[in-house]
């Protein structure tokens, strides 16, 4: 793919409350989560208590942004503005900091994709020019 192609189509998010500050994080090409400011439970999805210690309280950190593919499929027929780009990886990347997180692995042939691949956040942009995480294996990011 090259660098003038779209990775996959991307729509603004709707930031709530809790969320607004992981948004606008990655606006500015920063990766952050929340986490709990008693247990030290990294949070996700973003919220404003510990789903763990029931806390109320958290403490947003940068994010390494680092993590590897937990599980995945290839989507090899879609429709409306997503068929033009299949087959696309929708995966589960699990976090060095513990969360599990749903995305796209963009940017490699979705039959090379495997588990356990080592993979790194990037941000694109929605029409709008808000951030959207997706994710890159590693040893293939450009």
């Amino acid at each position: 793919m090259s660098a003038t192609e779209p990775r996959l189509p991307t729509t603004a998010p709707t930031p709530g409350r809790e969320t607004k500050l992981f948004w606008e994080a990655l606006a500015d090409d920063r990766f952050v989560l929340p986490r709990c400011d008693r247990c030290g439970h990294v949070v996700w999805y973003p919220r404003q208590f510990c789903p763990v210690c029931h806390t109320m309280g958290v403490s947003w950190f940068e994010a390494s942004g680092r993590g590897s593919i937990y599980s995945f499929t290839v989507v090899r027929q879609a429709y409306g503005e997503w068929k033009p780009f299949v087959p696309y990886v929708i995966a589960y990347v699990e976090l060095h900091e513990g969360p599990r997180v749903l995305t796209n692995i963009v940017d490699c042939d979705p039959d090379s994709v495997a588990i356990g691949d080592p993979v790194e956040v990037v941000v694109d942009r929605s029409p709008e020019g808000a951030g959207v995480y997706r994710f890159v294996p590693v040893t293939r990011r450009r």
